[in-house]
């Protein structure tokens, strides 16, 4: 029987019961470590590695040929063209060596956060453990033996001379298809330094900043504008305790010439360990870059012993905060939805390697891109190449990467792309004032991480006159509303956890009074009226995302700023003066309507109220339903949105599982279960590489973030909606799928339960005065 009461709905049935609210946490899942990826026989190339990583550092390790190889990845090293640069590669071979001809395993320790290699022939075996300091920029390898052998480790780069970049391989950095002469990734600085090999990058005095300032008309105000480039330097030492230089050497891996330096341990012995220590920083001085250097590795030293203990409590912290488990009781492997379970949390793992990061986690491989020719043979590039950028951020992916993060409660791992927001904000501003001389922050879809226009999208080729803060491009043109999603995430987290944003406030307030202030002016060149017949704001020229074109209203834009405003005038007090409020409630009240149109009699959300021409794929009319909530579950009109998910010809026509596409979401967040589930077992199945989690290219790179952010967005908006104080649990969850889950809620509200054959027999609401606000669905 059902009983009804105070709004929860508790289930009973024979031989089971629906546990009280408030009992002890049900803790880490023992499912975790069947998570963990296995290999029995070594890779064959870079696109059959592992990652490996923690604080803002990402490996991608692998064995090939007897001998252990990973990529240095780390997060804001920026060379002058805006190229996210590899630290390096290192090799290293064991003397006797127990990888050549013996048994072999590879395991990624997800629990703890490190890899494991280790081989056995004859009498000898041997470990190699891989793993990064959280909290340092320090990456370990610990070599443990039965018999005494000997180290060799080189440090490779292909880096040793400049590189001229041509074609495609400029997709890489900020010119893309649109050079200004000759590209080249200019050398490193490697040498031995004592027993240790120094390895650096200095960007030289001109970068690719300097040419977007003066392309779009800025140089009055350079001198004003946050520039990420200038300065920067990059690098690190690699040192092994007992090891001396051992020369170096030149080879090929796949398609890219190196060179290498090679440190050797000077004795045999059952234990080795070999340590990278970086350093990146702005500094005037190099001589000063090398000194804090050599800081940083005094401070790595010293911590030596607590270093691996806090990291390993810094991953078991990481992964008792959230989960989802599918088919828990399943054997490994035996399940397209035991895969999916896994591969959450081989991507969330994955997102964790960066949490405390300089810079944000990127779309278009993350930290854990390899040797492109094994993404697509056409590009023979070396491995700095990712498709789409390094430098460049594109919004309407990058906001999936973090959506996923409220629920999993890993508020730590977003700030890396609010701070983004925030060194930038001012670089934003000054196009407002220098080009249409009003207020607020003008952000593009895809802006540098200097806060401009990339300069390819911008466009070289431009008409005489055209207005300077325009970018002439027909996919990006007024396309600035996708900022707003992350105006909504900082807000967001105010009431997941009570944190001040305070310091966020004149982001959220100047990203809003951009539209306020410049569709006043656009009206403005119009006519002699700013507002329509309604006293509502004309949003026109607009863009809904980059498919509806030259548009009237779009939804995007009038889903975004209602939801935003009112999310923002429902602060505490102290967030907002009574002018403000008022100004700001003004501002909402001048917000247009959504529009509407049918298809065979069915009404459905517009994506604008008109439009010029559709461009690309996309699906903002329903973009009301994800990111902006304003129809869902429990919600008013969610018919109209359910209809525009079933019978718009053009949302049909889009629908997809690949790369970005939200369809899974939508679907979620309307309480479609059977379509929920097809399509999030879609985007979370195996990869079809060694490693699961590496899915891509997708329409961007390998490994595809976006469609990893959006896959763990789908499954949790299946299990858990929440709409005010509501929390609805169930809403989009199919009867058959067993899952043990941990998920987040506002209110500093965590929700653990356990789902077998589609009811709840485990159910633990923190802090217990929520309970009363949980509806079972």
């Amino acid at each position: 029987m059902n009983i009804h009461k105070r709004g929860l709905r508790v289930l009973f049935s024979a031989g089971f019961l629906v546990l009280a609210f408030g009992r002890a946490s049900l803790g880490q899942p023992s499912e975790l470590n069947r998570y963990n990826i296995v290999w029995t026989s070594q890779s064959r190339n870079s696109g059959e590695s592992m990652p490996c990583g923690g604080g803002d550092i990402g490996l991608n390790v692998w064995a090939e040929n007897g001998e252990l190889l990973f990529y240095i990845a780390r997060s804001g090293t920026f060379d002058e063209n805006n190229t996210l640069l590899k630290q390096g590669r290192v090799r290293m071979k064991l003397s006797p060596n127990p990888f050549e001809g013996g048994s072999f395993r590879q395991e990624l320790h997800l629990k703890d956060g490190y890899v494991t290699v280790t081989g056995k022939k004859g009498t000898l075996e041997a470990q190699i453990k891989i793993w990064v300091d959280v909290f340092r920029p320090a990456i370990h390898a610990e070599v443990k033996s039965s018999r005494p052998v000997t180290v060799e480790a080189g440090y490779e780069s292909w880096r040793f001379a400049d590189r001229i970049t041509k074609g495609k391989e400029n997709n890489a950095n900020s010119w893309k298809w649109a050079p200004q002469g000759v590209v080249k990734t200019l050398k490193d600085e490697t040498r031995f330094d004592s027993n240790e090999i120094l390895f650096y990058h200095r960007n030289k005095d001109s970068t690719v900043f300097d040419a977007t300032v003066s392309q779009q008309g800025l140089d009055s105000v350079k001198n004003r504008m946050f520039n990420p480039l200038k300065n920067l330097t990059f690098g690190g030492v690699m040192k092994g305790r007992g090891m001396r230089p051992a020369g170096t050497y030149k080879g090929k891996y796949l398609d890219t010439e190196y060179k290498g330096w090679k440190i050797r341990s000077s004795s045999l012995s059952r234990q080795h360990s070999i340590a990278i220590i970086l350093h990146t920083a702005q500094e005037e001085n190099p001589d000063q870059w090398y000194d804090d250097l050599k800081q940083t590795e005094l401070d790595a030293e010293r911590s030596e012993k607590t270093a691996y203990k806090q990291t390993v409590s810094w991953w078991n912290e990481y992964w008792n905060r959230s989960f989802i488990c599918l088919q828990p009781s399943a054997s490994c492997g035996s399940s397209e939805e035991w895969k999916a379970g896994r591969n959450y949390q081989l991507f969330r793992y994955m997102l964790g390697c960066n949490a405390l990061g300089s810079y944000p986690t990127k779309f278009n491989g993350g930290l854990f891109t390899y040797d492109p020719s094994l993404t697509d043979s056409t590009l023979k590039f070396s491995p700095d190449f990712r498709n789409w950028s390094g430098g460049t951020h594109t919004a309407q992916n990058q906001r999936l990467v973090y959506w996923p993060m409220l629920k999993s409660g890993d508020f730590t791992s977003m700030k890396p792309q609010f701070d983004f927001y925030q060194r930038i904000l001012q670089n934003a501003e000054l196009r407002s004032r220098v080009y249409w001389n009003h207020g607020g922050a003008c952000f593009t879809e895809q802006t540098e991480n200097f806060g401009l226009p990339n300069p390819a999208e911008y466009n070289w080729k431009r008409p005489a006159g055209y207005d300077k803060g325009m970018e002439y491009n027909a996919w990006l043109e007024y396309e600035w509303d996708t900022v707003l999603e992350f105006c909504m995430m900082m807000l967001e987290e105010e009431r997941y956890t009570g944190k001040d944003i305070l310091s966020y406030l004149p982001f959220i307030e100047s990203c809003l009074t951009f539209f306020n202030e410049h569709y006043l002016y656009l009206a403005k060149q119009r006519g002699s009226k700013m507002l329509d017949a309604d006293g509502h704001i004309v949003f026109y020229p607009g863009s809904g995302a980059e498919t509806y074109k030259m548009a009237y209203n779009s939804a995007s834009t009038i889903s975004a700023l209602r939801t935003v405003l009112t999310r923002l005038l429902e602060l505490p007090d102290r967030y907002l003066d009574e002018q403000k409020r008022k100004e700001w409630a003004v501002m909402l009240s001048r917000i247009p309507s959504l529009s509407f149109r049918k298809f065979n009699g069915h009404p459905t959300i517009s994506p604008a109220k008109l439009w010029e021409r559709i461009n690309n794929t996309e699906t903002p009319q329903l973009y009301p339903v994800f990111p902006w909530g304003i129809y869902g579950v429990g919600k008013r009109g969610i018919d109209t949105a359910i209809n525009t998910y079933k019978y718009d010809t053009d949302a049909l026509k889009f629908r997809s599982h690949i790369g970005w596409k939200q369809d899974n979401i939508f679907a979620a967040r309307l309480g479609l279960t059977s379509e929920a589930a097809r399509l999030t077992l879609l985007k979370l199945k195996d990869s079809g590489r060694r490693f699961p989690a590496f899915w891509g290219p997708g329409y961007d790179w390998t490994p595809d973030h976006n469609r990893g952010g959006s896959a763990m967005t789908g499954l949790q908006e299946m299990l858990m909606q929440c709409d005010g104080r509501k929390i609805y649990l169930l809403p989009a969850w199919p009867k058959d799928w067993d899952v043990h889950f941990k998920l987040h809620a506002p209110y500093n509200t965590t929700v653990e339960g356990i789902v077998v054959k589609g009811k709840i027999v485990s159910l633990n609401v923190m802090p217990q005065s929520r309970k009363k606000d949980v509806l079972i669905m």
